[in-house]
């Protein structure tokens, strides 16, 4: 299935909800890019993406790119500097194990949305929002 295709229209809300959702309460920012396929290594595309859509761009280093290729089969999950070492690869592992398991039990929007949420809390816990915080990146996916 294209990326495009990949949620319906009623999941990419949830999606895109969640984001924001979980945006509400931490200075963090959370993006999703999605492609139809990737040839190669899913984290050395989600690095470059992460460039490519200014993720590196955040104040305090604390932006969590959520990267998935759908006829390729490859999630990747990474956060800047700043969120990373707080949390560390093993974090990354998991919430990337958990979407894979959701989607394998048929709920893809919401084994997203979940993992949203989780980074969320994280994000909260080490960067919590302040009254002088702005939206900094997109909340819609990006293709």
């Amino acid at each position: 299935m294209f990326a495009k295709n990949f949620f319906t229209k009623e999941e990419q809300d949830l999606i895109v909800n969640s984001i924001r959702t979980a945006e509400k309460n931490t200075s963090g920012e959370i993006r999703v890019h999605m492609d139809s396929f990737c040839l190669g290594d899913g984290m050395k595309r989600a690095k470059k993406l992460f460039g490519r859509l200014g993720m590196n761009q955040t104040k305090e280093k604390n932006g969590i790119l959520i990267y998935i290729a759908t006829r390729s089969r490859k999630i990747a999950v990474i956060g800047d500097s700043g969120i990373h070492q707080k949390v560390g690869k093993e974090y990354w592992d998991k919430i990337v194990s958990g979407i894979i398991t959701q989607f394998k039990n048929g709920k893809k929007g919401q084994g997203l949305a979940d993992g949203i949420i989780d980074c969320g809390l994280q994000l909260k816990q080490f960067f919590p929002y302040a009254s002088d915080d702005k939206n900094e990146l997109n909340d819609s996916i990006s293709f």
